[in-house]
């Protein structure tokens, strides 16, 4: 798969430098500048310190499978700076010739937030995957609109929260099938919404989160 990451520092140069260095135990395949320059810091083919404790359709060790892509933004630290055109037009390409030479499935290039829920939070509701689905990059389908109805929250329980649930780990979240409505579901929903519904992320699993991850799974080649 491919994950991608803000740096979530104020500094690009301060990142790169952080990223280089043994102490920090952290490093990532790639590093993409604000101006779109691209730097590789790992071989694809070696094992980088990206995604921590992390987990996605049962899988835990997420750094032996993952190509970890570090994209230069403040993040939520730094009030969630736009990302620029230049840097953006930049990550298409390389998850492109990624997606390409690892026949990554469109839904397995993902966030750190989606493998990571409550723990991590980037690259953000302000990253632009309608953008790289557009150019042949990730899995997407337009979220519902947010309106009124019936929604799931912390608290809740009942069949309709199981098959939430089902839903979520059907997509690869590593929710727990319990049918009650716990802090890790929200925190599973919050991600959800953070990447496939970024209008509102509360945690709470309105018609619109619910909607949208449906209709994710129906496009998805194995329930299609």
């Amino acid at each position: 798969m491919i994950l991608l990451h803000y740096t979530g520092m104020p500094t690009a140069d301060g990142a790169l430098d952080w990223l280089c260095r043994g102490e920090s135990q952290v490093s990532s395949h790639y590093f993409v500048h604000e101006n779109g320059e691209v730097i590789q810091l790992v071989p694809e083919a070696r094992r980088a310190w990206h995604a921590g404790k992390s987990s996605w359709h049962g899988e835990s060790d997420i750094n032996s499978l993952s190509i970890g892509i570090e994209i230069a933004n403040a993040g939520h630290p730094g009030g969630l700076p736009d990302y620029p055109k230049e840097q953006i037009a930049a990550v298409i390409e390389l998850c492109r010739d990624c997606v390409k030479r690892w026949s990554i499935a469109p839904e397995r290039v993902l966030g750190h937030s989606d493998v990571a829920p409550i723990r991590k939070v980037d690259p953000g509701e302000k990253f632009p995957w309608a953008e790289l689905h557009r150019a042949g990059v990730g899995h997407w389908v337009e979220p519902a609109t947010i309106t009124g109805g019936r929604f799931f929250q912390r608290g809740d329980a009942g069949q309709p929260v199981e098959a939430l649930q089902s839903m979520l780990s059907l997509y690869g979240y590593g929710t727990e099938i319990t049918g009650k409505f716990s802090e890790k579901t929200a925190g599973d929903v919050e991600a959800f919404q953070r990447h496939f519904r970024p209008e509102r992320v509360d945690g709470i699993a309105d018609f619109s989160t619910i909607d949208t991850l449906h209709r994710l799974l129906s496009a998805l080649p194995r329930y299609s």
